[in-house]
């Protein structure tokens, strides 16, 4: 594998943790297991079997959570920085043919960043859909995080490059939206200061 693919597969894999934190991590076990993804030192504990069970279980049930109205927006709160950890950790999982300072800092920076541009958008998603159906859309919004969270990992693992295109293109347009909803809300005044 290239330098250039195991920095797309890191973010990707990243990317996936800003939808569902153990989604790309049980992927990654699973891919690792098979043969068709090399971990870095340190990272084996993802293909023993009790790795393998232990992030089996935590997917389900962090995916089953989302489903529960309410419960979804509690979640967020541990989520966002467990998905940032989670983040690094994929990539510098990925990124062992690197010296230990590029692996955790691509990791860091690459890894981080693409995972907290994606958990941001799902909670503002989810922040939304509460507010407009009192949380009764949130069971769409689960669903397609879930959904996404899956292909997302699918497509780093077996075409990384496309799968970098892909979150580029999310980050893209999230930013874009979240930029055209910040301008088309009031702007916030002070305390005490008067209209005209």
């Amino acid at each position: 594998m290239t330098a250039f693919t195991s920095v797309a597969l890191g973010i990707g894999l990243a990317a996936a943790c800003g939808f569902r934190v153990f989604v790309p991590l049980l992927g990654m076990s699973l891919a690792a297991r098979s043969g068709l993804l090399p971990l870095a030192d340190g990272f084996g504990w993802a293909q023993t079997d009790t790795g393998l069970i232990l992030l089996a279980v935590a997917t389900v049930l962090e995916v089953l959570a989302y489903f529960v109205p309410f419960i979804d927006n509690a979640l967020d709160a541990v989520a966002t920085p467990a998905a940032m950890v989670a983040g690094v950790g994929a990539s510098a999982s990925v990124l062992g043919d690197f010296s230990p300072v590029m692996q955790w800092g691509l990791a860091a920076v690459a890894g981080g960043g693409a995972t907290g541009l994606v958990q941001g958008g799902t909670g503002a998603m989810r922040g939304a859909s509460s507010a407009s159906t009192g949380g009764l859309g949130n069971v769409l919004v689960a669903g397609g995080e879930a959904l996404l969270s899956v292909l997302t990992t699918a497509l780093a693992i077996f075409a990384p490059v496309l799968a970098l295109v892909v979150v580029a293109g999310l980050c893209f347009f999230g930013v874009q939206a979240l930029l055209r909803w910040r301008r088309g809300r009031p702007p916030v005044r002070a305390a005490g200061t008067a209209d005209g």
